[in-house]
């Protein structure tokens, strides 16, 4: 059974969708028995579409190919938390408020990052950053012994 990572921002539309979609790409071309899920702390009703434009163009310049349909963002329960061996959130003065009000008790459980949203940070820069962070969290976790 792979052990899970879960990936955490608002929408989970942009941000944590390319975070789970490229760590997965990872898993899968160098064998690792990790999986990684997203969700969203605080789900917004006018995304049009189930994922960010911003998240596909990126994927496509990867050529990582998406599984049809694409599923829609999810909000996250405590289930989620659960079963979830790490935990990430995308940016913590963002995050931190979001989950302390409904998971205060997995604070402590929960790495967090600085990746700004669009509305602070263009995409050609967030991108980047998250790709770079992803890469670190997968080598990190690549080195852990086998469970």
């Amino acid at each position: 059974m792979p052990q899970t990572v879960l990936f955490l921002c608002t929408g989970n539309y942009y941000r944590s969708r390319y975070a789970e979609i490229v760590f997965n790409s990872l898993a899968v071309k160098h064998n690792l028995d990790w999986v990684a899920d997203s969700c969203g702390l605080r789900l917004e009703a006018a995304n049009p579409g189930p994922i960010s434009r911003f998240t596909l163009n990126a994927l496509q310049k990867l050529e990582i190919q998406l599984q049809e349909p694409i599923r829609y963002p999810r909000p996250l329960t405590l289930a989620d938390l659960e079963s979830a061996h790490h935990v990430v959130a995308v940016k913590e003065s963002e995050h931190r408020p979001l989950l302390s009000q409904a998971f205060p008790e997995w604070l402590e459980r929960v790495e967090f990052w600085k990746v700004d949203d669009v509305d602070c940070a263009v995409p050609e820069v967030a991108i980047p950053q998250l790709h770079e962070l992803v890469t670190a969290l997968f080598d990190r976790l690549a080195k852990l012994p086998k469970t």
